[in-house]
């Protein structure tokens, strides 16, 4: 046999067997599994790319702004008034799961505010500076979004090439050698059996011969 390490016994073909269903039962979950992985991949991958658009969209819209701001204003009050929040924004973070990946669901806390809640007075402000605020609120707003699409589709990744993997391994690698040693097993005991058989034929041949021959004499 080819693996020395196999017994070549019934039990062994039997456990083999065992064997080779578990892993066609794995091969199939795993498959599955990287199936429906596939397509949420390329799912985050266009909301992502989409989104991308935006981030930079705002962006600029968001300088733009600024430098108007600060041509209108001046660079002291741009400023001063940017250190006067009162609510610096957070992130809050939560896990879903897409068929057993866990997947980080990123949410900003206090990134877009009110008048009052941005910190700054309204008198000496114009509708200009407001305006670069809330593009950079908005941008922000995307990018945390953008950060959430990105980190699940690195997870994503991760889990698609580990999945395919072992799909890989299944199918190329521990099945065929599973089948194989099956293959064996069964050839081994087969012959055995024949051997047996060729023995009994011979066995019973000759206590024929030998009950003929005290018969005759």
């Amino acid at each position: 046999m080819g693996n020395e390490t196999i017994r070549p016994t019934r039990m062994e073909l039997l456990n083999t067997k065992a064997k080779l269903t578990l892993a066609t039962k794995g091969h199939h979950i795993l498959k599955q599994k990287r199936d429906a992985l596939v397509p949420e991949f390329f799912k985050l991958v266009k909301k992502a790319r989409d989104l991308r658009k935006q981030v930079d969209l705002e962006m600029q819209l968001a300088f733009k702004s600024l430098a108007i701001s600060k041509a209108f204003h001046g660079d002291t009050f741009v400023e001063t008034a940017a250190l006067a929040s009162k609510k610096v924004p957070e992130i809050n973070v939560k896990a879903r799961n897409i068929m057993g990946v866990k997947i980080a669901e990123i949410e900003g806390i206090d990134v877009r505010k009110d008048l009052e809640g941005r910190g700054y007075s309204i008198q000496g402000s114009s509708a200009k500076f407001d305006a670069a605020v809330e593009h950079f609120e908005t941008a922000l707003d995307l990018i945390i979004k953008l950060a959430e699409f990105e980190t699940a589709l690195r997870r994503l990744l991760r889990e698609i090439e580990k999945t395919n993997r072992k799909v890989n391994a299944l199918e190329y690698n521990i099945q065929p050698d599973l089948k194989q040693t099956i293959k064996e097993i069964a050839g081994h005991l087969n012959r055995l059996e024949s051997e047996a058989f060729y023995g009994l034929k011979v066995t019973k041949k000759r206590l024929a011969k030998a009950e003929e021959d005290a018969a005759s004499s």
